[in-house]
């Protein structure tokens, strides 16, 4: 008989490519990883993976196992979501979710808030992660639920084996000192902002390279950017305090700004689309979740 958590342990080491990127995801040693992979092994009766440099790869045996443990954890999970709804006569059961900030905050915490009313059997586990690095653990059952972001023409990897849906489409609009001559106006002309200060999230995110590009293709200048959060409340008291720019999409500006004043482009439209993530086999929980990120969204 081929063990369950065994199975599970050759997945994550599959999808990690390593063992100590498993034995870091799933909180065990590396040696006790594999410990337990020899035992798999063993009972397979044939080697399921060769060493690559530092790296390991499945063989045609381990590709075979890891296929069919894909399909057997999705039934153990199907059969423990639908063991906890009939326990409780209706949907139950644990749902992870993971979010960046601004939905984290506008989207995800009101839709945990509606299910506790609606759902009270629906335990949300809820963290702050950026799209790229939760995709993974969703595919390995880490996760259920993912909300993820894509800024026009910044085009996020294609999961073709992962369902995608829209949450909502929000503008993005530029984030001025209320002091600031252009303040007031419906629209601002970029060009104009090429001598002030500019505040964005780290280099290598999505909102600075939007930025970055959006000086550089409609306002024709490379934009001086002084300060660098990855908190967008954060920037937006940069924006109030220090006198620079930034360009802030609609979610974190749902709180009001006092002190900010918010205008759009000038030269064109500048937009991101909040999406969500989850595999293509749902369980009745999940798909009560993603309705209550439907309906929080629908309301922004």
């Amino acid at each position: 008989m081929l063990d369950l958590h065994r199975l599970r342990l050759l997945r994550e080491v599959h999808g990690r490519g390593t063992v100590h990127g498993a034995a870091r995801a799933l909180g065990y040693t590396p040696s006790a990883i594999s410990q337990q992979l020899s035992v798999l092994e063993r009972e397979a009766g044939t080697p399921l993976l060769e060493r690559i440099g530092r790296n390991v790869r499945l063989t045609p045996a381990g590709q075979v196992l890891v296929r069919h443990a894909a399909v057997l954890l999705e039934g153990v999970e199907a059969a423990e979501a639908e063991l906890a709804s009939v326990a409780a006569g209706r949907a139950a059961g644990v749902v992870r979710v993971a979010a960046f900030q601004s939905a984290f905050l506008r989207i995800v915490a009101p839709a945990v808030r509606a299910l506790a009313a609606s759902h009270a059997d629906i335990r949300i586990e809820a963290a702050e992660i950026e799209v790229e690095q939760a995709a993974p653990a969703l595919r390995l059952q880490q996760l259920d639920v993912v909300v993820g972001d894509e800024y026009d023409g910044q085009p996020r990897a294609v999961h073709v084996d992962l369902h995608r849906e829209r949450l909502l489409r929000e503008r993005i609009q530029v984030a001025l000192p209320a002091d600031h001559p252009a303040a007031g106006a419906d629209r601002v002309q970029l060009g104009r902002l090429a001598d002030v200060p500019w505040a964005a999230c780290h280099p290598g995110t999505g909102q600075h390279e939007m930025q970055v590009r959006v000086c550089r293709e409609l306002g024709g200048f490379e934009p001086d950017v002084r300060y660098h959060s990855d908190d967008f409340l954060i920037l937006l008291e940069l924006v109030r305090t220090t006198g620079a720019a930034a360009l802030l999409p609609d979610l974190v500006l749902g709180y009001g700004a006092p002190g900010v004043a918010l205008c759009l482009p000038a030269e064109g439209v500048v937009g991101r689309e909040v999406f969500l993530l989850t595999r293509r086999s749902r369980t009745p929980v999940v798909d009560a979740v993603a309705a209550a990120l439907q309906e929080a969204a629908a309301g922004h």
